[in-house]
């Protein structure tokens, strides 16, 4: 993920406003674990592009397929964890190639 993809720049007002939700919403989402804004010195949640790409994916599950809140959470943390178990993956089988370059295998 790139920097400006991780970094806080949207106060709650317009993440809502890009979203289609209200303010409300959001701090119901944050409540439930789903996302996790960053906060200011002042305690102003600013939301990143990849928070914004996290809640559409939010969206969907409800809007498109009637998935609730804590059957989206599970979803969520398996996606996470398959991503992370992926990348795992992909740097194991570089390192066995590059043992196997070495003559180690």
């Amino acid at each position: 993920m790139r920097k400006d993809e991780t970094e806080p720049c949207y106060v709650i007002s317009v993440a809502a406003g890009i979203l289609g939700v209200g303010t409300h919403t959001l701090r119901h989402y944050e409540k439930m674990g789903l996302v996790e804004p960053s906060r200011t010195g002042g305690n102003i949640r600013l939301y990143s592009v990849q928070d914004i790409e996290r809640l559409r994916k939010v969206k969907t599950f409800m809007d498109e397929l009637g998935v609730n809140l804590a059957g989206i959470d599970v979803i969520l943390r398996m996606s996470e964890n398959i991503a992370r178990m992926e990348e795992q993956i992909q740097s194991m089988e570089k390192e066995i190639e590059r043992l196997r370059r070495r003559g180690s295998f």
